[in-house]
């Protein structure tokens, strides 16, 4: 399904109760769901008739038309509509040899249209989601649309979450194969989340695991992550992002400046009491007086 502008589909919002004209700002998030669909038929009055009769269905949009089932099969490869209202009786391909050419494809919602009620049964036994008898009656084409949107509306339920699970898995880097996963596990994957930071760069997003950082300094307003030989540039300020990271190994050495400890090569002291900090990759940061505290987790 889709959803668009209530403007761009030049479909107007309902009047507004009070009287006043409708904010610009509501017309603009006002969406509508947009059920696409496609209608299958070797008739074309059958056809033309249909897509007439769905002009006066708001939420339904036809967006092709296929005369058999081979123009059917591909047809619903290259729109990919939410409906396929699917003639059973065609020559050569019929309806059912469409879901088959179908395969392992995620088929659109499948509206079976047939002259004929003896094939309602093997309708249902291929998973459609209804039938409809010729010629079609309002009261039935409504009920079939009902059963339509509450299906998708599970399907679209069912993709975001699994959208949502996989994202969690990469955040945590634990797979998270379920809600009741999510639910049971949630105190745990709180404290694996910490493992990555998600670094913003317009409409790209790294995640960064926390172990491989190798310090991080300020910049003014962003902060320069260096991990695995690489510069990642964030705007967040020091105390900000120090909340973020994980403080077993993760420390505030500088004003400016965050060090991982296992990076740590080795140590010298300053005279002024200050220490000279060498990591593995060869780079030198300064320990300052104010957070020699730290000296004691570099043990």
């Amino acid at each position: 399904m889709k959803m668009v502008s209530c403007i761009s589909a030049s479909r107007t919002v309902g009047p507004n109760p009070t009287g006043r004209r409708w904010p610009d700002r509501f017309l603009l998030n006002a969406v509508k769901t947009i059920i696409t669909a496609l209608i299958v038929d070797d008739e074309a009055l059958a056809r033309r008739g249909l897509k007439h009769r769905l002009k006066g269905v708001a939420d339904v949009e036809v967006i092709g038309e296929a005369r058999n089932g081979r123009e059917a099969v591909r047809k619903s490869r290259e729109l990919q509509p939410d409906l396929m209202f699917l003639d059973i009786q065609m020559p050569g391909m019929d309806g059912f040899d469409v879901l088959v050419q179908l395969g392992e494809e995620v088929p659109p919602a499948i509206l079976f249209v047939t002259a004929f009620d003896e094939f309602a049964i093997k309708a249902f036994e291929v998973s459609a989601v209804d039938y409809l008898l010729k010629p079609i009656e309002d009261r039935r084409l409504a009920e079939a649309l009902a059963r339509v949107r509450k299906l998708l509306r599970r399907r679209r339920a069912s993709k975001h979450n699994s959208m949502l699970l996989k994202l969690v898995s990469e955040i945590t880097g634990t797979p998270v194969r379920s809600m009741d996963d999510l639910k049971q596990g949630a105190h745990s994957l709180k404290r694996r989340e910490s493992r990555k930071i998600a670094i913003r760069d317009g409409g790209k997003t790294t995640w960064v695991r926390q172990e491989d950082i190798e310090w991080i300094d300020a910049a003014g307003d962003y902060m320069c992550v260096h991990a695995l030989g690489e510069t990642h540039i964030m705007r967040k300020t020091m105390k900000e992002l120090e909340q973020e990271l994980n403080s077993d190994f993760l420390h505030r050495i500088h004003r400016s400046t965050i060090v991982n400890i296992h990076h740590v090569k080795e140590m010298q002291s300053h005279i002024n009491g200050e220490y000279f900090l060498t990591l593995n990759c060869g780079h030198t940061l300064k320990l300052s007086r104010t957070y020699k505290n730290k000296l004691k987790h570099l043990h």
